[in-house]
């Protein structure tokens, strides 16, 4: 009895540990399977696999997150979630596809060369106008450049896409921001010098100087804003393409949008330099590379869906610029001197540039930094969805 009570315990043991160990199998969830009911409606809408890897980068996936899901990176991941949903249509190449590359449309690239042309005759009016009708020609010249500008940021590379809220508040601070660079030196200087004594004339010799040749370089770069964006979304298509992970594609990304953002300031270095020359004008080179290199990147950050952050930091530059004659002029009230002394500061060695010059570029640091977290991201580069 006691042999077979104890052969029975040990079968019976045997058969309690069988059904320990088949426990977690019958139970077992598939994971990648209750994630593609969560994000079913991405999976379903997707291309390709690379929309699927943007878009769950976007809701904060990363390559460690695809390790729980028994996946190397985010791609792997999401090449099986494309596979699992059903098509119709379904391609047998398992190689995920690149998406269509963007095209190079006349429409676009006329339509960025639109604000240089129109800033252009503005400028030659200015310049060759009577005297008495040059209010009236920068008004009108200010109103066609504005048009201009909003045709040109509404097609091609430049172009907002869909998915964000918009800001309105981006273009004030981008008019107050241009139209500091065109009279804000001229103002200053004349109000630490106690002025100013007159209104602005228009004329570079006048006693409120105003600098057309920065502006002047700035709607001509409209046209190499348009490439260098058009560069970065062949670039990021590319890279989407060939890379293995989240982090390969980031490690691939930046120096992609420093090279950018380089090309950019060299070509508007150059039309600096030639504005200044036909103009025969100071081109102001600090400061309207530093405003240049400012809304490209605000530009970039719009065009990919982030609005947000390019509004308040073009916001705290203007009222940065803003406020160094404001401090000035508050500084002649009784007993408020000590407002001036910041701006006085910097503007006497220094001169009256060095305002702008620091508010836009301390501003343009912080959006490259920004940019270089959000821009190398792939789903900044996905055509669904939108990371605001």
């Amino acid at each position: 009895m006691k042999g077979v009570d104890r052969t029975g315990a040990v079968a019976a043991s045997g058969a309690s540990s069988g059904a320990t160990e088949a426990a977690p199998r019958r139970g077992t969830v598939d994971p990648v399977k209750a994630l593609l009911h969560q994000h079913r409606e991405l999976c379903e809408r997707a291309v390709d696999p690379l929309e699927i890897a943007a878009g769950l980068e976007s809701h904060g996936f990363t390559d460690r997150s695809a390790a729980r899901y028994r996946h190397r990176d985010v791609f792997s991941l999401a090449e099986e979630l494309y596979a699992r949903v059903p098509r119709d249509d379904a391609d047998p190449d398992p190689e995920p596809a690149p998406g269509p590359a963007p095209r190079i449309r006349a429409g676009w690239v006329l339509l960025t060369l639109l604000p240089g042309a129109v800033a252009s005759g503005a400028v030659a009016g200015l310049r060759l106008g009577p005297g008495t009708a040059r209010p009236l020609i920068a008004l009108g010249g200010l109103l066609a450049v504005t048009l201009a500008v909003r045709a040109a940021l509404g097609r091609g590379p430049l172009a907002a896409r869909p998915g964000a809220a918009a800001r309105p508040s981006a273009p004030v601070w981008t008019a107050c921001l241009l139209g500091y660079a065109l009279l804000g030196d001229g103002l200053l200087d004349a109000v630490v010098s106690g002025g100013p004594d007159a209104l602005p004339t228009g004329a570079p010799d006048g006693p409120w100087p105003a600098a057309t040749a920065p502006v002047l370089a700035l709607a001509l770069a409209c046209a190499p804003a348009a490439w260098c964006a058009h560069l970065l979304d062949l670039g990021a298509r590319r890279r989407l393409a060939g890379s293995r992970g989240l982090e390969d594609f980031t490690s691939g990304a930046r120096p992609l949008l420093l090279g950018v953002l380089a090309l950019y300031l060299a070509a508007l270095t150059g039309l600096l330099a030639l504005t200044g020359a036909v103009l025969h004008e100071d081109p102001a080179y600090p400061g309207a590379l530093t405003l240049g290199a400012l809304l490209f990147l605000a530009r970039l950050l719009t065009v990919h869906r982030h609005r947000h952050a390019p509004a308040v930091i073009l916001g705290a530059a203007a009222a940065a610029e803003v406020a160094a004659p404001a401090l000035v002029l508050s500084g002649r009230l009784p007993g408020c001197r000590f407002l001036a002394v910041p701006v006085t500061t910097l503007a006497d060695p220094l001169g009256a540039a060095a305002i702008p010059t620091l508010s836009c570029g301390c501003a343009a640091l912080v959006l490259l930094a920004h940019s270089l977290r959000t821009l190398t991201r792939a789903s900044a580069h996905a055509p669904l969805g939108g990371p605001e």
